[in-house]
């Protein structure tokens, strides 16, 4: 029973500094200001080029108010006018003389308000297309944070896994050595520690990812390190909330979509008074040399006489385009609501999923490998059993860091209003008996919890 002693001792060891607390919260949930998330959040806010593109398109959105606003530019005429082709007769013939004109045009009242008008709501849209930029920056950096969280926690699984699989390793062979043990448990121990080396790879690789991403966000050097204090167990689980009555209120698109509304009702407003002719105001002085100048005063009207063909075409024109914006503002609306009612199931859902590991699957888990190695110190157990039992146990904490993973993804999704769907975050699934599976009480191999019924994006629970 050397061997049996030395196995309990060995895992014990090994677990005994990774066991997770499933029934309480943390103690201590760091806030997202006491994190270097926030620090990641300003530092793109600050430095991200895209954002930078999009308030100077908002500060270019405001120069054309004025402009819009403003009188047509005057025009300035100069000209001559002598009697005959022999000389000049300026001074000396009373209609000869030079001439300096000046036409002011002068809109029909209330176009130039209305053209002002248009460019403000241009400025509004393009500040809120500098807000859709800024809620995705958020949700990218605040992504890629949880997601490195995630890889991070399972490469701390690992480290646990790869020591007790050492420690396996080590009894096995002391085991096979004295003619107690199997060269197949041998060789499985080894097999294990090689997997576990490739599920490393896999892990570090999606490490560089997420770092990449962050770094690309922020505006640092890809292989710029980002530390994470907090792990994902230690986030406050997301809240209910009406996000239905904030996205009417605060979703770009839904914003928008209405000022584009309002665009084309002022583009209508601004057809019709185009049916009204511009006026142009006109002062000249003539010149006569020796003779007394003249001057003139004049008033011209355009004639709209072409309004079948073109100002009535026009209203009929910004009257349909005013029907297709108001269906497309609809249909936005629409969208976004089918989005959040679809994110606010998949929320519940993924809940209720990270309740029955914090109740049930990690406290089986836990039991099951404890069995199994009772048995085994008894002389009634197989190593195996015992070795699949804690692989199992490790892989269904693997599949609980995933299932929180999700969870703070939908509520990214909500809080970014997104349109699409649910952007997934996953990392390598730790290995059991079967790479992927876990354990059941029994210590044989079963299939993990299945993702939230409805969900465009589940962790990912590769085998390998």
């Amino acid at each position: 029973m050397r061997a049996s002693a030395l196995l309990a001792l060995g895992l014990s060891a090994v677990v005994g500094g990774a066991q997770p607390q499933p029934n309480s919260l943390p103690s201590v949930v760091q806030s997202e200001a006491d994190t270097p998330l926030s620090t990641l959040i300003q530092e793109t806010l600050n430095q991200n080029p895209d954002l930078a593109a999009k308030t100077a398109l908002v500060e270019a959105e405001q120069e054309r108010i004025p402009q819009a606003r403003a009188l047509p530019d005057p025009s300035l005429a100069l000209g001559l006018q002598n009697d005959g082709f022999k000389k000049l007769q300026i001074g000396m013939m009373e209609t000869s003389y030079y001439q300096v004109m000046v036409t002011q045009p002068l809109p029909w009242p209330g176009k130039r308000g209305l053209r002002g008008e248009i460019a403000s709501l241009g400025v509004d849209s393009a500040r809120w297309a500098r807000e859709r930029t800024r809620l995705s920056l958020v949700a990218e950096v605040k992504r890629a944070y949880i997601g490195l969280l995630l890889v991070r926690g399972q490469m701390a699984l690992l480290t646990q896994q790869a020591l007790f699989w050492q420690k396996a390793g080590e009894i096995t062979k002391v085991r096979y050595e004295v003619g107690q043990g199997t060269q197949a448990d041998l060789l499985r121990a080894q097999l294990e520690q090689i997997r576990l080396r490739q599920t490393r790879i896999s892990l570090q690789s999606e490490e560089k990812v997420y770092l990449a991403t962050l770094n690309r966000l922020r505006g640092g050097s890809p292989e710029a390190p980002v530390r994470t204090l907090a792990r994902l167990e230690d986030l406050p689980l997301p809240s209910a909330e009406n996000w239905a009555a904030r996205a009417a209120e605060e979703s770009p698109e839904v914003q928008a979509a209405r000022l584009g509304t309002r665009q084309a009702e002022r583009n209508l407003d601004l057809a019709k008074r185009d049916r009204y002719p511009d006026l142009a105001l006109s002062a000249g002085l003539m010149p006569r040399g020796s003779l007394d100048p003249m001057w003139q005063v004049g008033i011209s009207v355009s004639l709209p006489i072409w309004s079948n063909q073109k100002q009535h075409r026009a209203v009929a024109e910004q009257e349909l385009r005013r029907r297709a914006q108001g269906s497309e503002t609809s249909s936005v609306q629409n969208l976004l609501h089918q989005r959040i009612q679809e994110r606010s199931a998949q929320l519940g859902a993924a809940l209720e999923i990270v309740q029955l590991y914090r109740e049930g699957l990690l406290v089986q888990s836990e039991a099951s490998f404890q069995a199994n190695l009772a048995q085994y110190e008894a002389g009634r157990g197989a190593f195996l059993s015992v070795l699949e039992a804690l692989n199992g146990w490790l892989a269904d904490q693997g599949s609980y860091l995933q299932a929180l993973a999700q969870a703070q993804t939908i509520q990214i999704a909500q809080q970014e209003f997104n349109l699409t769907g649910t952007p997934p975050i996953s990392a390598q699934a730790l290995s059991a008996s079967a790479m992927g599976m876990g354990s059941s009480p029994g210590g044989t191999a079963k299939a993990g919890p299945a993702p939230a019924k409805g969900s465009e994006s589940s962790p990912s629970m590769k085998a390998m």
